[in-house]
Order: C-alpha cells, then sequence, then structure tokens
C-alpha cells in the first residue's frame, strides 16, 4: 500500500470515498486536514516524487480481520524468509532501459536494509534476484497508480506466487516515486501483487535526495505488512500496529533531527525518522525494529508463505 508524499502546500483529496494523501513538488494534495487525529484510517500506499508516498485503505471490516490475524500469529524472534524478486524493466525507446547494474545495487541495498548493516534490526528477510525482463512499452512506462497500463503490464508480466515479489521500475506518473500491495490483498487479486518503483529512485537514479534505493526498501516493508510508522497520529493507539516504533503526528520530511511531534508522558521518545517506513530522505533512514520483524513475520507466515 502506499501514501504520497511531495514537497509542497497540503491538501485533502477524496477519490471514490477514499481518503488519498499526496505530497508532490508540482503543489499536489498531501495530507487529510482532519484535526482529530483519531478519525484517521490506516491507508493504503503510493510514494510520489521528491519525499515519498500515496495509500488506500481497506475498508474497518477487512482491517480487523486482518489485525486480528497477525495478533493471534505474533512470533516472539525474528525468523525471515529468502524471496525470489522478478524484476520488470520498463522503458521507452532509448528512455528508462536502466543498466543490470541499478538491480544489482538496489538488491544490495534491500539485503543491508532488511539485514543489520544499516544499523537497525536484522528481519532475517533476504532477496534473491530471480529474473529481470525488458519490455519496450510508451504507456507502461509512464503509468500511473491504479492506471488501465498499470493492469495491463502486470497481467502481462507478473511471474510466481504469493511469496514471489515482483518489483516493476518505470517513469511512473503522478508524481510518485512508488507504490505497493499489502500481503492481505494477494487473494483477492494475485496479478496485481507487487512493488512498483520508480526507476530514478534506484541507486544510480537521478531522483535526488530519494536516490539511494530506500523506496524500494520503503514499499517492500508495505509488501510484507508494514504500515506508516506516522499512522493514526497522536490520538490512535493502533497506530501502526507496532510496539516499538514511537507515535508521530504526521510524516516527516528531510532529516528533522530530535522532532517530537506526539509530547506527553503517553508518547516518550521522538520521531522515528530513521525508520525505512516514515517519509524522511533516503540517507536519514536507516533501521526497522524488531517489532516490525515480528509483524512482518506474522504477515509472512498467514498470507504469503508457500501460497
Amino acid at each position: 500500500m502506499k501514501l504520497i508524499k511531495t514537497l509542497g502546500v497540503s491538501a485533502a483529496a477524496i477519490c471514490g470515498g477514499v481518503a488519498l494523501i499526496s505530497c508532490g513538488g508540482n503543489g499536489a494534495t498531501t495530507a487529510d486536514t482532519r484535526s482529530d487525529d483519531s478519525k484517521l484510517a490506516p491507508i493504503e500506499v503510493i510514494e510520489p516524487k521528491q519525499e515519498r508516498c500515496a495509500t488506500v485503505e481497506p475498508n474497518e471490516a477487512i482491517k480487523a480481520s486482518v489485525e486480528n490475524q497477525l495478533k493471534t500469529a505474533l512470533s516472539s524472534r525474528a525468523t525471515g524468509a529468502t524471496i525470489n524478486v522478478y524484476w520488470h524493466v520498463l522503458y521507452n525507446g532509448t528512455s528508462g532501459n536502466i543498466p543490470d547494474s541499478w538491480i544489482t545495487n538496489q538488491m544490495n541495498v534491500l539485503n543491508n536494509a532488511f539485514g543489520s548493516a544499516t544499523g537497525g534490526f536484522d528481519t532475517k528477510f533476504r532477496f534473491v534476484n530471480a529474473g529481470v525482463d525488458r519490455t519496450n512499452n510508451a504507456s507502461w512506462y509512464t503509468m500511473g497508480y491504479g492506471s488501465a497500463a498499470e493492469s495491463a503490464a502486470k497481467n502481462a508480466l507478473r511471474r510466481g506466487t504469493a511469496d514471489d515479489l515482483n518489483i516493476y521500475c518505470a517513469n511512473i506518473g503522478g508524481g510518485l516515486l512508488g507504490w505497493a500491495t499489502f500481503p492481505w490483498q494477494y487473494s483477492g487479486n494475485p496479478k496485481m501483487d507487487g512493488v512498483v518503483i520508480l526507476s530514478n529512485s534506484m541507486p544510480g537514479g537521478n531522483a535526488s535526495p530519494y536516490n539511494l534505493g530506500d523506496t524500494g526498501t520503503h514499499e517492500v516493508g508495505h509488501w510484507l505488512g508494514l504500515y506508516h510508522t506516522f499512522q493514526g497520529g497522536c490520538s490512535q493507539t493502533a497506530g501502526d500496529y507496532v510496539t516499538d516504533t514511537n507515535a508521530e503526528r504526521s510524516a516527516a520530511s528531510g532529516c528533522p533531527t530530535g522532532r517530537n511531534t506526539c509530547t506527553g508522558n503517553r508518547y516518550p521518545g521522538n520521531d522515528p525518522i530513521e525508520n525505512f517506513m516514515d517519509y524522511s530522505t533516503d540517507a536519514c533512514m536507516y533501521k526497522f525494529t524488531a517489532g516490525q520483524s515480528t509483524r512482518m513475520d506474522s504477515a509472512w507466515s498467514i498470507y504469503r508463505a508457500g501460497l
């Protein structure tokens, strides 16, 4: 899932009854403007250029069912998994046909981030390049979130089953950095499962300061069941359903060291701006927590492993 984030003025947009949050240097939407954080539901995610995301959340009944299942399956330690990754490079003529070195570097970023090389908790999830295909298609190359082009590309290219990660890299539209599906969405529409990222967010790309590969890390976090760290703001006790990520009223921008948007005895500690599931710049983010690892294990065991 995804949420959108950009550099600019914020405004709320409601599409088909679903709140979308986006931010973009082009003055796109960025936040639900309701002041009561307790009314904010978790969002499904899409990510934007020049900051990070856009999202659509399951309805309350589905969300409650998912969280009950995850809570029941919570494990006491990180078990992880080795995940096959199928890469789909979308390009248009001479534009966007990225070199293999970008994919190799992105795989290294994923393995370092989900391991402990960056300084975070070792989730025990590891990623193996299972294959790369390249498609010259102008429409798919600039596909937008939820578009007919996205559906066509995924239906034609997706490989594997629920426990195989498909990553589509392209010059995606809407000012986004990327988007992803949650594990519990797979059974309803298997062909749409996967992660989509802006090619230039990969190591070697030019989407600075979001070109170190952590858009991929963030989106894979969603694909494995994580919400944003600022999910639910300060008022919802559920938040991102992870107890060791500090409460955060809103998405971080840049790398605001010492930022503390949820104060008082109920909310000790600064905002988790260094967490891969915030909206900080790539250089600022370096960790997953033990609680996030446990949640990913639970989601993996219920919705992806062997399915």
